[in-house]
Formats: structure tokens, sequence, C-alpha cells
């Protein structure tokens, strides 16, 4: 099989990854930031307690995002 024949969409095998990778964990970030904002309403935590709830719960994603830009950055792909 030709890896650079279209897989899916017109779409290659690796080009459906990325895409795939990029907007499936894009909405998980997305949900995970409505769970916490959720949480921090939920339990009252004021302006003070819902911004720790953001940097202590929101450090891992924001790990996921600084990699892309330093990709970027960089031209690595």
């Amino acid at each position: 099989m030709d890896p650079n024949a279209p897989f899916m969409f017109g779409l290659t095998n690796a080009q459906f990854e990325e895409w795939s990778l990029k907007l499936c964990v894009g909405g998980l970030i997305l949900f995970m930031v409505f769970i916490i904002g959720q949480l921090a309403w939920e339990s009252k935590a004021g302006k003070y307690g819902a911004l720790w709830l953001f940097i202590g719960l929101g450090v891992g994603f924001l790990g996921f995002i600084a990699k892309g830009i330093i990709q970027n950055m960089l031209g690595i792909q």
C-alpha cells in the first residue's frame, strides 16, 4: 500500500492522525477547563481560589500547548 495514498477525507494516514490528535486533545482540554470552572463555581472558591484551581489543575495541558508552540518556533514537525 502506498504510504502517500489518501486514507480518509483526502488525507493520508499521518495527516489524519495529526489532525485527529490536535482536534480531540484540544476538545478534551476545553472540556477540562469547563470542569475546572464548574468545580470552582460549585465550591464557591472565589477569584483567588479559582485562580489556584486553574493553575494547579491546568498545568498538565499547558505543557501540551507549550510543546506545539515550541515545535513551531523551532521548525520541528
